[in-house]
């Protein structure tokens, strides 16, 4: 009985300081309580009801949205096994290309001496540069006259030029995303492992060469290992790349031809602003990539973890 008469005085006790403080921040906490907690409590009810956003009530199904979803909607299902299976082809392709490339890069850019500076920020220009244009720059770059076919027929690849373009090839068309999405983020990838690599003492490296141990060893056994926190965070930030990202989707094919590109963050948004609209599929669909994010986070932390 004596808890909140403790707390009331607390408060009254206050400095004045204090007090200024708290009204400072409130601004930053109301707005984080609107827009972060708000939505996402909204979001996860939402994904137990069917609503078109315009009709005044939703409609409660309970779980029926992430059964639909998991296969139970022959409507909705294949649509998302299609999307699954996409996404994940870029989640196996996206991070290990990407982790490969930005850690050559990076030893590449370490090894020079001179002009560092100027080599690093040419690299981490695509990076800076993604966006709309860019997105619609390749997308020219994709037709069936653009500059990809122009350069592999000047080189006699007549049979890899496909005459309906890259984007519009169901075999091709993923493909061609994915390779936009590597180029605009190995520049970040080989940035962050820049900086570790900066971190490696210097004696290290040279008592492995003292050792007599190659290169290829000393990036293996030394480098690689003591790389491993970085590695961690490239990994996590390309998962989440390979699974979330709609908009690189939604801007070079829409998903098509025929699904070919489809991916589950391009479908939770058709799901809420296409043709036929349930914001409740969307939000089920979304609230599923969320809890797949968190547990592929929460593994590679551990596996890198466990290397240490």
């Amino acid at each position: 009985m004596f808890a909140p008469y403790r707390r009331w005085a607390t408060l009254r006790h206050l400095r004045r300081g204090q007090w200024v403080g708290l009204l400072f921040v409130a601004p930053a906490v109301i707005l984080f309580a609107i827009f972060g907690v708000y939505v996402v409590v909204y979001g996860f009810l939402l994904s137990f009801a069917r609503w078109n956003g315009f009709s005044p009530d939703w409609t409660w199904v309970g779980v029926e949205n992430y059964i639909a979803l998991l296969g139970g909607n022959p409507a909705v299902s294949p649509k998302v096994a299609q999307a699954t299976v996409n996404t994940l082809v870029g989640m196996l392709v996206l991070p290990i290309v990407v982790l490969v490339l930005g850690l050559a890069l990076a030893l590449l850019v370490n090894s020079v001496r001179r002009l560092r500076g100027l080599i690093r920020t040419v690299y981490f220009i695509p990076f800076v540069t993604t966006g709309i244009a860019v997105y619609y720059a390749w997308r020219f770059m994709y037709q069936p006259d653009g500059a990809v076919n122009a350069v592999l027929r000047a080189l006699g690849l007549h049979s890899f030029a496909p005459v309906d373009g890259f984007l519009g090839n169901t075999t091709t068309a993923l493909a061609a995303v994915i390779a936009v999405q590597v180029w605009s983020n190995v520049p970040i990838a080989m940035l962050l492992f820049l900086t570790g690599l900066q971190t490696i003492p210097d004696g290290v490296i040279e008592a492995a060469r003292v050792d007599g141990a190659s290169t290829v060893r000393t990036i293996w056994t030394i480098i690689v290992p003591l790389l491993n926190p970085v590695t961690a965070l490239v990994m996590v930030i390309m998962l989440r790349e390979a699974l979330q990202n709609y908009q690189l989707y939604l801007l070079m094919t829409n998903g098509g031809p025929v699904d070919a590109s489809n991916t589950l963050g391009l479908q939770s948004y058709s799901f809420a602003f296409g043709s036929v609209t349930d914001l409740g599929f969307s939000s089920a669909l979304g609230w599923l990539l969320a809890a797949v994010a968190i547990i592929l986070a929460i593994v590679n932390l551990r596996v890198l973890r466990s290397r240490q």
